[in-house]
């Protein structure tokens, strides 16, 4: 099945569902978070999505359509409450922000970029946009990741991050549900992004990837853009606090 195939899947849905919506996307100019926000501005969402660097917006705008792409780098509080304000409004958050380093995770320093970049982003976020999404009785989806549930002896920090991801989803379920928030996170498996390129093309890393995972296959961007989707949209009204995985079943093996 084509990568435009599980993208098509959106026509499943109203075109106009989130017509008059506002989707903010951090993260938003490449991998899953890109194919977040080209999968709200196909239904119909006025979508912002940020990159970490001028160089990343750039090359994203060239085919961006009517996705706007700002620069945010979610470790600067002041700024992600500035992108945070300012649209008209805002009905769905989308964190995607974030970072792998294998390997150089074990130093200290390192590990603590990438949490402050992965976890602590996503907070700053969440909380700069709590009150606007309190005005619209919106929604929140973090990106959690598999290594939420187990271990990964190259990337402790990564892991520790997407740890709290699914935690901090959960917590701030419960402390928005009387904001009419819903705060939902995706955790997505092996997905075919520039993260994994490295991967993907050594055969002694793909092959165990492949073997374990029931789908027999990576996953596409484009298919953790539909979980996202379906936790923002009224087909997940009563959804709070949940943690999706989209792993092709590598989990359960």
């Amino acid at each position: 099945m084509s990568t435009s195939s599980f993208a098509d899947a959106l026509s499943a849905l109203r075109p106009d569902l989130f017509s008059g919506r506002q989707v903010l996307v951090t993260g938003g100019t490449s991998g899953i978070g890109r194919a977040v926000a080209g999968a709200f501005a196909r239904l119909g969402a006025d979508v912002l999505a940020t990159g970490a660097t001028d160089a990343e917006v750039a090359a994203a705008r060239v085919e961006g359509g009517s996705i706007r792409f700002e620069r945010l780098d979610v470790r600067d509080g002041a700024a992600v409450s500035a992108v945070v304000d300012g649209p008209a409004r805002l009905d769905v958050l989308v964190n995607c922000a974030g970072v792998i380093r294998r390997g150089s995770e074990l130093e200290p320093a390192v590990f603590a970029d990438v949490v402050d970049i992965n976890l602590n982003g996503s907070m700053r976020a969440c909380a700069a946009a709590r009150p606007r999404l309190k005005e619209t009785g919106g929604s929140i989806v973090n990106t959690a990741s598999m290594l939420a549930f187990f271990g990964g002896g190259l990337v402790p920090g990564y892991s520790a991050s997407k740890g709290g991801i699914a935690q901090l989803t959960k917590s701030l379920a419960i402390a928005c549900a009387g904001d009419g928030i819903r705060v939902n996170a995706v955790a997505p498996g092996w997905i075919a992004t520039p993260l994994t390129a490295d991967l993907r093309g050594d055969p002694a890393r793909n092959g165990p990837i492949l073997a374990r995972t029931p789908m027999g296959r990576w996953g596409e961007p484009a298919e953790v853009a539909n979980g996202v989707v379906f936790l923002a949209s009224p087909l997940a009204s009563f959804v709070n606090g949940a943690v999706l995985v989209i792993d092709g079943g590598y989990l359960i093996t």
